[in-house]
């Protein structure tokens, strides 16, 4: 197939290095069409060994990898099949409204498959989960999460119903300390776009809670924000 530079209404995506293209290739085989290794890759044994099952094609091609990748020590590139995830109704979620940076959407994925959380949901408009910045940026967790964009909020919690909400705000009504943080079987914590964060609309959505900073700093990082709440919730 020809391989062009990443479009978001293209079918497919592809992973930018070893890393994240192991990662496909252990937990998504069957969305892979193929891989391209650099002619000076050193590893591609363990390549082989992944696809080698499935019937994945593996190329040497450093034309398309120089193509697609704008970073010199890129040697691998996986292309797989866009797919779309549903969220387990049983499982605990993060909830982005509105997400905007493709980094940080990588860092908070990849935190939230440390912490055990496998299920977020994106309110649009957001982030493209399947820009190759953003599988880089997660170092392939992406493929370990279910991944799932809503039209508004309301449309999340109406298919939700059984999880307990809970908005990260600047102006919300309970500090989440080490002490006081709520124990739910089912949680969806919730955090705004990193310029506005989660409009005052939010403060009616289940329970809204701020984490206690210094005076010194206006606000936290949306990624720094996120691994702390989801840290907190998830301990027992």
């Amino acid at each position: 197939m020809e391989i062009k530079t990443y479009k978001k209404d293209a079918e497919y995506s592809y992973t930018l290095g070893a890393f994240p293209t192991i990662e496909l290739l252990k937990t998504r085989p069957s969305e892979v069409l193929e891989v391209y290794v650099h002619s000076t890759f050193t590893d591609t044994e363990t390549i082989e060994k992944l696809t080698k099952p499935y019937g994945i094609p593996v190329y040497r091609q450093d034309k398309i990898i120089n193509k697609l990748s704008d970073k010199e020590n890129c040697f691998v590139v996986g292309i797989l099949k866009k797919y779309k995830d549903v969220l387990d109704s049983d499982k605990s979620h993060i909830v982005l409204v509105n997400p905007s940076n493709m980094g940080n959407m990588g860092t908070i994925i990849r935190t939230a498959i440390g912490f055990g959380i496998k299920n977020l949901a994106i309110i649009s408009p957001g982030v493209d989960v399947f820009h190759p910045k953003t599988i880089r940026a997660s170092m392939g967790a992406l493929f370990r999460i279910n991944c799932q964009y809503f039209s508004s909020f309301e449309e999340y919690e109406a298919a939700y119903q059984k999880h307990e909400i809970f908005c990260f705000m600047l102006n919300a009504e309970r500090q989440l300390t080490v002490n006081n943080c709520p124990k739910p079987e089912l949680f969806s914590l919730v955090f705004g776009n990193e310029a506005t964060g989660l409009d005052d609309s939010f403060l009616k959505k289940g329970t809204s809670i701020i984490i206690p900073q210094s005076e010194e700093v206006d606000s936290l990082n949306i990624t720094i924000a996120a691994g702390v709440g989801m840290y907190m919730f998830t301990q027992r």
